[in-house]
């Protein structure tokens, strides 16, 4: 494979794992920690996010503890949850901050697959740019002779072709995961 077609599978691969970090952060049945990474706490004036001052432990399915590592910090942990789109109450005790996640409804799961959807879009475009990046610069280039512009096109195709697939398995995993009761 060629170099530019090397290239351009890192930069679709950054593609597909910005995917997955978006993916993660959608609510499915069980609790999970990764929901809360989007989260920033006002933190003595800055914007600091919620892992990096506090624990987060899922002890049930449905249910995430979040201990902060200074007591201190619990008022602005249950004012950036509230804050937040996840929509979960949180449930100060004292020392920790508990959240607990009600099943999902089927228009909730529909919704949420729909989103999943979305972003799987989103992904497909940013790696069609990529793509077509990368063939505007062959083809604008006087460094390379006609045969091996088309064969480094066919490369960069096919390393297209490879990540649209695994960007519809991923997307296929999720929505199996969220649809699941």
């Amino acid at each position: 494979m060629d170099e530019l077609a090397l290239e351009a599978k890192k930069g679709m691969e950054k593609t597909i794992s910005n995917l997955r970090t978006q993916l993660s952060t959608l609510r499915t049945g069980r609790a999970n920690a990764m929901l809360l990474d989007t989260i920033q706490v006002d933190y003595y004036g800055d914007k600091i996010p919620l892992k990096d001052i506090a624990s987060i432990t899922v002890p049930e399915p449905r249910q995430l503890l979040i201990k902060p590592y200074d007591k201190n910090d619990l008022k602005a942990i249950v004012t950036a949850i509230n804050a937040s789109d996840i929509g979960i109450n949180p449930q100060n005790e004292g020392t920790l901050v508990r959240l607990i996640f009600p099943p999902l409804t089927e228009d909730r799961r529909r919704e949420l697959v729909k989103v999943s959807r979305k972003y799987g879009e989103e992904a497909r475009v940013a790696i069609r740019n990529v793509r077509r990046d990368y063939i505007d610069y062959i083809k604008d280039s006087e460094d390379y002779s006609d045969d091996l512009k088309r064969r480094i096109e066919a490369d960069i195709q096919k390393v297209t072709d490879d990540m649209s697939v695994e960007i519809e398995n991923i997307l296929k995993a999720k929505e199996q995961e969220i649809m699941q009761i």
